[in-house]
């Protein structure tokens, strides 16, 4: 979840997770494969909500007008276990 969350920069990874060498942090990185049912998505179409979603950690990914309204798309990953408690 760190490397996803750190766009896999190794640097970050290689502090937060306390390792001497950058190799160690690079195996983690290396079995990164998000798929897309490793998300939670879901819509804003007011400012307010757009606020609230960006608040609670959910990250923008696209948008579109459709009759009239324009809708934002967010994505946020999966809770897994304790580790987002």
């Amino acid at each position: 979840m760190i490397a996803h969350h750190t766009n896999g920069n190794v640097l970050t990874i290689k502090k937060l997770l306390g390792h001497k060498r950058i190799e160690n942090s690079m195996k983690y990185i290396g079995m990164i494969n998000f798929k897309n049912d490793d998300y939670e998505e879901t819509t804003a179409t007011t400012p307010e909500e757009i606020r609230q979603l960006g608040k609670t950690g959910w990250v923008k990914y696209d948008e579109i007008t459709f009759n009239g309204v324009q809708m934002h798309f967010y994505r946020k990953p999966k809770r897994f276990g304790k580790l987002d408690a």
